[in-house]
């Protein structure tokens, strides 16, 4: 005969791990920035929603003057209501842009999609995917661990490879590519850092605090094709010796008191009961 007590015990253990609660599927918000991205942004919009990922779409018209804001509101008409449409009415910056879009958020999970058509929105499923399935509260997007994609003229590679340097020299972090776009993370750990970014300093800003905070960072390939300045890249020297700055400056300057460590961060959705 079996043991009584054991099968007692075993059937308790059972019943206990089909009470636990197990985490809720993470929800997703993903901010356009745009600034005079009338030609490309209908197509990441539509791009975006192919994913069937986003729970929520929050465009930010940083004062275009080519009609990209009307495109997008027509866009959002179109699309049902889960798409906000933001405006400024001058071009305040990328940073800027992102720090408009963060109060309305309603997603567990944040992330950013450029408007320039040079990163595939398709790849952000596979970020998501990546959190849910490998527990990794942040992930970003590398361009540089993949032969699929074209990472661009040879300066742009030194600046990125010299960013990274200065990331593993302040920090003591490897990364691949600092500089890239997607960067999918807790909607409440990217509000605890209080960001300070104007332009392009979005990046280096929240990979030096994640960095300080002692935040995991996994890094996934992601497919990305650049533009030339002639067909409207923005991004110039300046803004590298920019993040460069930030990086160090990020290094010594005292982090927001209400930024969440690891140990203190709960889970943004609630849990849901098996049945």
């Amino acid at each position: 005969m079996g043991n009584p007590l054991a099968s007692m015990t075993s059937a308790a253990d059972q019943s206990q791990r089909m009470a636990a609660p197990r985490p809720a599927e993470p929800t997703l918000s993903i901010i356009v920035p745009a600034y005079n991205e009338a030609t490309t942004i209908a197509t990441v919009l539509d791009g975006v929603r192919a994913t069937k990922i986003a729970h929520q779409i929050v465009v930010v018209d940083d004062g275009s003057t080519d009609g990209t804001g009307a495109v997008a509101r027509r866009w959002a008409a179109a699309d049902g209501g889960r798409v906000a449409v933001v405006t400024h009415p001058r071009n305040l910056g990328k940073g800027r842009a992102i720090r408009s879009a963060l109060p309305l958020l309603d997603g567990s999970h944040v992330v950013v999609q450029d408007a320039d058509l040079e990163c595939d929105p398709g790849d952000l499923a596979r970020l998501l995917a990546t959190i849910r399935h490998a527990a990794a509260p942040v992930v970003f997007g590398s361009r540089y661990l993949t032969s699929g994609s074209e990472p661009g003229w040879r300066w742009n590679r030194l600046g990125v490879r010299l960013l990274n340097g200065v990331v593993w020299i302040c920090y003591g972090r490897m990364l691949t590519d600092e500089a890239g776009c997607y960067k999918m993370l807790p909607t409440a750990l990217l509000r605890s850092l209080d960001l300070r970014c104007r332009r392009f300093e979005f990046c280096p800003e929240v990979t030096a605090k994640l960095c300080r905070l002692g935040w995991p960072i996994v890094e996934i390939p992601v497919w990305y094709r650049p533009r030339s300045a002639a067909q409207g890249k923005k991004l110039r020297m300046r803004d590298g010796l920019s993040a460069i700055l930030c990086l160090l400056r990020w290094r010594i300057t005292p982090l927001p008191r209400a930024a969440l460590r690891p140990g203190e961060f709960e889970s943004p959705t609630e849990a849901i009961q098996e049945p």
